[in-house]
C-alpha cells in the first residue's frame, strides 16, 4: 500500500527563491515505491507559520506522514522543534533518538539536532535535516518501520506483537 506523504521546507532562504529546495526531490526519490507527496510547501523560519502549516497538513488529513526540512540545529532562527512540539499530541522519541544515534556514524555534528517525532491528528510528523543528503541518511534509518506506522495511525493493525 502506498502512503500519502507531505513535506514541508523550512528555509528563509528557499522560501524567498534565493536557494532551490533540493530536499524535496530526494525524499520523493528515495521514497518513490512506498509513498506519494500529496502537499509540498517551503515556508520561512517563522514560528507561527510553521505551526500554521503543521495544523493545516495534519487537520486536513492531507498526508498519512509529514517530513519537515530544515531549522533543527542550533542558529538562532532554527525554530523546527519548538513549532512542532507546539502542535503535537504524542511524542514519538523513538524515532528521532535513532535517526541521531545513527547519524553518528556520518558525523559527529548529528549531536546537534534538535530535531523530534510527533503525532497530531494520526499525522507522523518527522523532522528532517535541510540537507537532501542527510535526509536520505535519516530515511534509511526509518523506511523499515513507515508502513507499520501508517498501518498503526490508520488502525489497520490488529495485532502488534512481534513473533
Amino acid at each position: 500500500m502506498k502512503f500519502n506523504i507531505a513535506i514541508i521546507c523550512i528555509s528563509d532562504r528557499s522560501s524567498r527563491g534565493e536557494r532551490e529546495d533540493k530536499s524535496k526531490t530526494a525524499i520523493e526519490k528515495f521514497l518513490e515505491n512506498m509513498a506519494q507527496t500529496t502537499f509540498y510547501k517551503c515556508v520561512p523560519d517563522e514560528k507561527s507559520i510553521i505551526e500554521e502549516t503543521l495544523i493545516d497538513v495534519c487537520d486536513n488529513k492531507k498526508a498519512h506522514i509529514l517530513f519537515t526540512t530544515g531549522g533543527t540545529g542550533l542558529a538562532p532562527r532554527d525554530v523546527t522543534p519548538e513549532a512542532t512540539l507546539s502542535v503535537a499530541q504524542k511524542l514519538v522519541p523513538g524515532i528521532a533518538q535513532e535517526i541521531r544515534s545513527k547519524s553518528m556514524e556520518y558525523t559527529q555534528r548529528a549531536m546537534l539536532s534538535r530535531a523530534v517525532c510527533v503525532i497530531r491528528n494520526n499525522v507522523l510528523i518527522v523532522n528532517l535535516p535541510g540537507s537532501p543528503r542527510a535526509c536520505v541518511e535519516c530515511l534509511q534509518v526509518i523506511e523499515p518501520v513507515l508502513g507499520h506506522v501508517v498501518e498503526l495511525l490508520c488502525e489497520n493493525v490488529s495485532d502488534c506483537a512481534r513473533e
